[in-house]
């Protein structure tokens, strides 16, 4: 589904404002640090609950101001309105969003509404980072196809809370197993499935983007050859020493290996670059495949550091996702995906139409 409005209030050095931006092709010009990807991010706070820059949430908040504020309206596939999506969060860390005018219970409700990824130019943390970078890119799918995956991560994520705080009050944690193992069994074998859909996607647009031989491997975050209860019962000593569960999906990982090494190991950071833009524009097509209503992508400043072959590739990936796009960069004229429907252009955190 694509987003119709997006309202920014108190994010980093935006002024106050609303877009109406297109279903279609929209592009934000401006100079280097004019607001041009906080514009980005408050679309992707909307249906992630976070940035794609940073972990800490309130760095987003603008100087002098005590919270931020980003709303939204998303379109279905035949541009019917569809959801309001509402986010606020305060110095203090605490948060509130709403969904069609309920507040939700979890920041992973949001996907579900709003089906949004984007590509920067620090989209190499995918490849570079740790496991959690990857679960999330992973998780991301299976949210908007396998509706009672929700359910599954909320009660094996509280059953986790409540066996580590066991185990860290050196009390007995068995009592959470049976809920941990249950939905911890299904969070896995339904990552399992997302993965095996995605890969062949995936095989193709790393091709086509880099011609790197990478090979990507599903974790689960245990041994393959043994069950999770067994795990767990064989593993409580190194738990209770540890203070926390050593396994299980909250430990699993997307590998991605070159000739047996790992590929963070091996790729420059271009290559790394291109592997995760073909990870994100994978999992955006698999969606396209799986369900009529149309992703957003967002990409910030696409053209910066790509040589013309390899930005060519990715060009022509994008266009044949047929989804909404929202493109920050530096040339008003930016052409590079066809004519903008919408222009809008940003001068010291003020957004104006152009067209």
């Amino acid at each position: 589904m694509s987003l119709a409005h997006l309202q920014v209030e108190g994010l980093r050095c935006l002024k106050p404002g609303l877009l109406e931006l297109a279903p279609h092709l929209n592009l934000i010009h401006g100079q280097n640090g004019s607001g041009k990807t906080s514009l980005l991010e408050a679309a992707f706070l909307l249906g992630r609950g976070r940035s794609f820059r940073t972990r800490h949430t309130e760095q987003l908040i603008a100087r002098g101001a005590s919270q931020l504020l980003v709303f939204g309206q998303t379109l279905d596939e035949a541009e019917r309105p569809s959801h309001r999506i509402g986010f606020e969060y305060h110095r203090d860390e605490s948060y509130k969003a709403r969904l069609d005018g309920r507040d939700v219970q979890s920041l992973a409700e949001l996907p579900a509404a709003f089906f949004v990824e984007a590509i920067d130019p620090e989209v190499h943390r995918l490849i570079e980072g740790g496991p959690g970078e990857r679960r999330r890119w992973l998780d991301w799918g299976v949210f908007h196809v396998e509706r009672p995956f929700l359910d599954h991560w909320l009660r094996y994520s509280r059953a986790l809370r409540q066996r580590n705080a066991a185990l860290r009050q050196n009390l007995d944690p068995r009592p959470w197993d049976a809920e941990l193992i249950l939905h911890g069994n299904e969070i896995s074998h339904l990552r399992a499935q997302a993965f095996e859909s995605v890969l062949p996607f995936w095989s193709e647009a790393v091709a086509r983007l880099c011609g790197l031989q990478v090979e990507m491997s599903y974790y689960r975050g245990w041994a393959t050859d043994r069950e999770l209860a067994e795990i767990l019962e064989s593993g409580l000593a190194r738990d209770r020493e540890r203070g926390g569960t050593a396994s299980g999906p909250h430990r699993a990982d997307v590998q991605l290996r070159i000739a047996g090494k790992a590929a963070k190991e091996t790729l420059s950071r271009g290559q790394q670059k291109l592997v995760a833009a073909a990870m994100v524009l994978a999992s955006l097509q698999r969606l396209r495949d799986l369900q009529p209503l149309p992703p957003t992508l967002l990409l910030d400043d696409p053209a910066a550091e790509l040589d013309a072959q390899r930005l060519g590739s990715l060009v022509t990936l994008v266009r044949e996702l047929n989804c909404q796009l929202i493109i920050t960069s530096l040339d008003a004229d930016l052409r590079l995906f066809g004519d903008p429907e919408h222009v809008f252009h940003v001068e010291q955190g003020q957004v104006s139409r152009r067209n």
